[in-house]
């Protein structure tokens, strides 16, 4: 059921209700949202699944008919993998305020006909929520099976059951947090500052088309990602991956305080694969609606009691041990909180050594823990 779309783009629109107000105010007109679905939607309506992703990813998760390129997900969506696409109608939504399909700072404005830019209303993770929310109404599904949170949109889950309680009969919590605590926040907030200091961001006014440096806020974008690379993996990770390894001399840069070590070499990579693949202000954005989510706002003050507001029968709640973004104690409270509002919960405490990435690298114990939770779903 991947509908209309050109070859390599299974990409499919909604067109969100007209106005779309938002939550710290202001409103979008005619805005829509990107999304990719797998398998098929059953006569019952009551296989349907939600992703819901992280800051930068897209709507395409795996590969698919009409775009056969891999997923950020791949290894975890598809016929016999964890994500059964057999059983299961999988959605990924690409989350309101990205540049990634859906109407997001870099959109046109109806109103002038130019970018949104900094026009853009202020974003809330609750207005992710709620567009994925439409999205998943107009395909005609009442209740999803489950739904799925991934880092930042484990937050936007959250906010979806919150704001709409019964809409999902289960719900698998992927490294995430019910409210940034300070060190989140702390990176991200130097993140953005990177980005609005480099002078070519220009108060949000550089050409989004720019093919060179000089319209453009590369150098930004590359420390703000280079800060949140960092943070995605452990210690123990980078110690086991570069030690102190060095670069070979003719791969060292001029500068005496250039690269010289071969970690920096992979941060530089990584930053150079990311910049024009993101855009700056839809980044700004993002992170910033990350650090504004707090559950505790719905359990006055509480985030056990905000946590004890949201209705599913069950739950998996999985987090990483040597997760520095978000910590597994985070993942605890999670789990404690939906067990105490009535839900049968399954917590699991990985010990991945990539960090807060292992849900993208460790496919093999990520699937063994979400496969066999969704096998017992479908088996009820």
């Amino acid at each position: 059921m991947n509908g209309p779309g050109t070859a390599h783009d299974a990409r499919r629109y909604f067109a969100l209700p007209s106005p779309f107000r938002m939550k710290r105010g202001g409103e979008l007109h005619g805005a829509s949202v990107a999304y990719e679905t797998w398998g098929e939607l059953n006569a019952a309506r009551d296989n349907g699944l939600l992703i819901l992703t992280g800051l930068s990813p897209s709507a395409h998760a795996a590969s698919s008919v009409d775009d056969p390129a891999p997923g950020w997900w791949e290894g975890m969506i598809g016929p016999g993998k964890a994500i059964d696409t057999t059983h299961w109608f999988v959605i990924c939504v690409n989350s309101l305020g990205s540049d990634k399909g859906s109407t997001s700072p870099a959109s046109i404005d109806p109103a002038s006909g130019e970018p949104y830019r900094l026009n853009f209303p202020e974003l809330a993770l609750e207005d992710v929520a709620e567009a994925a929310h439409a999205t998943v109404n107009s395909l005609g599904i009442e209740q999803l099976a489950c739904l799925i949170g991934c880092s930042m949109g484990g937050m936007s889950a959250l906010a979806y059951m919150l704001l709409h309680p019964g809409g999902a009969r289960a719900h698998i919590s992927v490294d995430t947090a019910p409210q940034a605590q300070p060190f989140a926040i702390a990176i991200r907030s130097l993140q953005r500052e990177a980005i609005r200091l480099d002078p070519r961001w220009d108060e949000g006014r550089y050409d989004i088309h720019a093919q060179d440096g000089d319209r453009y806020p590369d150098i930004g974008m590359s420390i703000a990602r280079k800060l949140g690379v960092i943070t995605y993996r452990s210690a123990m990770e980078w110690n086991g991956r570069f030690a102190r390894i060095r670069l070979d001399p003719e791969q060292r840069d001029d500068d005496p305080f250039g690269r010289e070590f071969q970690v920096e070499s992979y941060l530089e990579g990584h930053a150079r694969r990311f910049v024009r693949h993101f855009d700056p202000n839809c980044y700004l954005y993002l992170s910033r609606a990350s650090d504004w989510f707090d559950i505790a706002e719905y359990g006055n003050g509480s985030v056990h009691e905000g946590l004890q507001r949201i209705r599913i029968e069950r739950a998996m709640v999985i987090g990483v041990s040597t997760d520095i973004l978000f910590p597994l104690e985070q993942q605890e409270q999670i789990a404690k909180g939906l067990e105490a509002a009535g839900a049968t919960v399954d917590f699991v405490a990985l010990d991945s050594p990539q960090g807060h990435d292992a849900f993208l690298v460790d496919i093999e114990n990520y699937s063994r823990a979400i496969g066999g939770f969704l096998d017992r779903l479908g088996a009820d």
